[in-house]
């Protein structure tokens, strides 16, 4: 008998992909960044090839623009390979593309599999299925003034270097000026270290330039100026003292931009500061000729100082790294983990493997770590807490769990719009 074939069943196609599975930046493009070159890749069909290498000239990168024009992109993904990326995001950004800037982590290959053409093509198979988080870039003029702070970070760092050097210098001599001034750089020592290198040698006579505030007597400071000077080490003091006081020029020059960019800065309100809150030096406030709590104070509507641990320096770091505009952030828990501020979640079969917070280079959470160290003694609610953590695990934990105490409170004053209010050290505990 013949056997009777059987019916094949049709096999019905899906109605729609998941939501995970479909495209949803159709015009989505990669770019490999490198130091010598960029490898670009757009989706098949777009032109005769998808993948495109180009070199990293200015006119390099202008083609890649037009060639992105050209094949109906309109997002492009880019991995943030040292200061590589920064021309290119700025030109495409000024072209009016939407770039992403996205983390080298965030984008590995299967492994086994590595070239600069399958990295592009990765990136942009990633972005075209909207897998790929852009890190944060605050608008234009608050990357200008990011830049002038980030100038004047290095610029301080150079100059602490040549007090070294003088501070060696001294050393060799066996000048012991470090052990009578708390400060080499301050006005007693500088008036000290610009005699010595004028020709001076006699210690009562250099003693007599001791300032009236100085804790020390002149006989005391007298003692300290016999030394051995000799003539290399004073040649190696006097180009320290020189090249310091350089550097002292090109801050106040920084400074004087920074000044003039957060002039620039739209205000919020026209209020004056109210009277009260929390004490600060004037001193402490003023940077260039602007009294920098006054102007942080019309550019967000509350004082920021009254936070403990804040002070000029630290909040013009936290403006020029997260502006002072939280929009980015949608909840404060968003804010304080991209700080790497709060716990880590590292779980495996239920059980808690680690908390520890992931390591991260942001300047805005080391000057909230910063800020929360220096409250180790102070005499208020963080202070208290500061200690209580202190008091059950390490020093370092306490500074991150301070940190992101500020950080919340931080972010809660520009979102709010609402003041501090210091609960006390006796009502916090």
């Amino acid at each position: 008998m013949p056997q009777r074939r059987k019916k094949s069943r049709k096999i019905k196609s899906p109605k729609g992909l998941p939501k995970h599975l479909r495209h949803i930046n159709i015009n989505a493009a990669g770019i490999d960044v490198g130091s010598d070159r960029h490898v670009v890749a757009v989706p098949e069909g777009r032109d005769a090839v998808s993948v495109r290498e180009f070199g990293t000239f200015t006119a390099d990168l202008q083609a890649i623009g037009d060639w992105l024009e050209k094949c109906g992109v309109t997002t492009v993904a880019m991995e943030s390979t040292g200061v590589y990326w920064i021309p290119l995001f700025e030109v495409l950004e000024q072209r009016g593309f939407e770039v992403k800037l996205v983390d080298a982590r965030h984008v590995k290959n299967v492994s086994g599999r590595k070239s600069d053409v399958l990295d592009c093509q990765w990136i942009q198979q990633l972005h075209t299925y909207g897998l790929l988080a852009g890190a944060y870039r605050p608008p234009d003029e608050i990357c200008t003034l990011r830049g002038y702070m980030r100038q004047r970070e290095m610029l301080v760092q150079a100059a602490s270097m040549h007090v070294q050097h003088m501070q060696k210098a001294l050393q060799q001599m066996n000048v012991l000026l470090h052990n009578v001034v708390s400060d080499i750089t301050g006005l007693t020592g500088m008036t000290l270290l610009k005699a010595i290198i004028a020709g001076e040698r006699d210690p009562k006579r250099l003693a007599e330039n001791r300032h009236e505030n100085c804790r020390n007597s002149k006989e005391t400071i007298a003692k300290s100026l016999e030394g051995n000077y000799r003539e290399e080490h004073l040649f190696a003091l006097k180009q320290a003292l020189e090249l310091y006081e350089i550097y002292q020029c090109k801050i106040a020059e920084c400074e004087k931009a920074i000044v003039a960019q957060l002039a620039k800065q739209p205000d919020v309100t026209d209020d004056e500061r109210p009277d009260g809150g929390k004490r600060v030096p004037t001193r402490e406030c003023i940077r260039g000729d602007m009294d920098v709590r006054e102007k942080m104070f019309k550019l967000t509507g509350v004082d920021l100082f009254s936070i403990p641990g804040l002070g000029a320096d630290t909040l013009l770091t936290l403006t020029s790294e997260v502006g002072v505009d939280m929009k980015p952030w949608k909840t404060v828990k968003h804010f304080t983990s991209w700080l790497s501020l709060c716990p880590g979640t590292k779980i495996s079969g239920g059980k808690v493997l680690s908390k520890r917070t992931k390591r991260n280079a942001n300047r805005a959470a080391q000057a909230f770590r910063m800020a929360a160290a220096s409250l180790a003694r102070s005499q208020n609610a963080l202070g208290a807490f500061y200690r209580r953590v202190r008091s059950r695990s390490t020093a370092i934990q306490a500074v991150t769990a301070t940190a992101h105490k500020i950080a919340r409170i931080y972010y809660a004053m520009l979102t709010t719009r609402k003041p501090y209010v210091e609960a006390g050290l006796h009502a916090y505990e």
